[in-house]
């Protein structure tokens, strides 16, 4: 039997409401939607990439030899991101590329700030 390690506590006294107020059910489950899709560790890598490149423009093909991962599996997963719209996709010719939409990702630091 293994026992698990717990975290030392902290007084959440001065820290306990969310940068912008309660959230409504909408609300809530739109966001619940959005880290539902970013609770995959190559979708993570992926916007990782991105943040570290200035947030883009990428290719699939850019994208696919930094992460050493397969390109299906790359344009899978920028699929189910710009889907969700934290992403957006143009093309450059025949290529398909692909950025960060910082104005989203703004709204998701705002839910999550501590006050």
């Amino acid at each position: 039997m293994t026992t698990g390690q717990f975290l030392p506590l902290t007084d959440l006294t001065d820290c306990c409401s969310l940068g912008s107020g309660p959230l409504s059910d909408d609300e809530a489950g739109r966001y619940a939607a959005l880290f539902k899709i970013l609770a995959d560790p190559a979708r993570l890598r992926i916007l990782s990439q991105l943040a570290a490149g200035g947030c883009g423009p990428v290719s699939v093909g850019e994208l696919t030899g930094k992460l050493d991962l397969s390109q299906p599996t790359v344009s899978h997963h920028l699929k189910k991101l710009t889907d969700a719209g934290l992403l957006e996709r143009s093309r450059a010719g025949r290529t398909v590329i692909h950025s960060v939409r910082p104005e989203l990702f703004a709204e998701l630091r705002t839910v999550l700030q501590m006050d």
